[in-house]
């Protein structure tokens, strides 16, 4: 267990990095939009006492300055931790000024994250924790959500599926679709996803389909929080990255449950939102160069979980840590 409780350090970090993003909401910039996120979580992680390392980044060192794997962030003293950033997940969502754009952060002991290695797609599927023990990522579409209908006491047909939209997915919907649960298809949102099924309060219900390998660790943290379920399996797109794997070890039949993406009990999950959703509202500016932030942290450990309001001066805020957000 972390001796430190870093959950509202993490909130400040995911704060700062939306409130930098969200000077780019629907500008079409999300290249300029995720570097402003990234320059203010290196910015403002650096300045904690902890000794991190990133294991799910956005880039390789030479392409500074996205975090890439490996960087070492904090002040050095304090704990060792493993972290796993999205600093705008939704970047399309960003630029174009859609909902669901979110700043996140994941962190858990040293040694404790799945090091993906060459996968890059797996297929997932997460519930809410009254549905946990009934799901299997190996069988059928249909047995799966039959077994999440009866445990969530509901009916098929009130059953409510997040699916990314993606041409992989087209066999995934109409499996779906035959059984007459309801589907909410969107572009992007993985990370979003997988928590709003987690959650209970959200009207999702299951999350089903393949997306990104580093979001399923940057959401394992949540759901273990939660005590929700997931289950994934890697699932590459293309043969090269299907050799790769091999040849690293893995084994493509391998079910990877919460423990094996993140094995330690203590983790921390941080968002805040940039554009609204349905559980986290964005980023707002106020009169007399303020701001308004929603956010959510959790912590495994404990398993609490914090909505946080955050309301900013953005002239005090700014002064005191030094850092200057972009131009609005």
């Amino acid at each position: 267990m972390l001796k430190r409780d870093l959950a509202l350090e993490m909130v400040r970090v995911t704060e700062l990095a939306a409130l930098s993003a969200s000077a780019y909401v629907g500008l079409g910039d999300k290249d300029g939009g995720d570097k402003a996120a990234v320059d203010a979580m290196r910015y403002y992680l650096n300045k904690i006492d902890m000794a991190g390392t990133v294991i799910i980044g956005e880039g390789e060192k030479d392409e500074a300055p996205m975090l890439f794997n490996g960087e070492k962030l904090g002040t050095g003293k304090g704990p060792k931790v493993d972290i796993a950033v999205d600093p705008v997940e939704g970047t399309t969502l960003l630029a174009l000024g859609q909902p669901n754009a979110i700043a996140t952060i994941a962190i858990a002991e040293s040694g404790s994250m799945l090091d993906p290695g060459s996968s890059y797609y797996m297929k997932k599927l997460v519930v809410s924790k009254a549905a946990k023990d009934v799901i299997d990522i190996r069988i059928s579409t249909k047995e799966n959500l039959e077994r999440i209908a009866v445990a969530l006491n509901k009916k098929i047909n009130a059953l409510t599926i997040f699916v990314l939209n993606k041409p992989r997915h087209e066999k995934l919907i109409q499996e779906i679709r035959e059984t007459g649960a309801r589907i909410i298809i969107h572009d992007h949102g993985d990370v979003w996803g997988a928590l709003a099924a987690a959650l209970p309060e959200t009207d999702i219900d299951v999350l089903m389909g393949t997306g990104g390998t580093p979001e399923a660790i940057i959401a394992a943290a949540a759901i273990k929080s939660l005590d929700g379920g997931m289950q994934c399996m890697m699932d590459p797109k293309t043969e090269d990255e299907k050799q790769d794997l091999i040849q690293e070890g893995k084994d493509l039949s391998q079910v990877y449950s919460l423990n094996d993406l993140i094995k330690s009990d203590d983790a921390f999950f941080a968002a805040t939102g940039i554009t609204s959703s349905s559980f986290l509202q964005g980023i707002h500016f106020k009169p007399g160069n303020s701001a308004t932030s929603q956010s959510i942290v959790m912590r495994s450990f404990s398993g609490t979980i914090r909505y946080i309001n955050g309301i900013h001066d953005l002239d005090k805020k700014l002064n005191k840590i030094g850092f200057e957000l972009p131009r609005r």
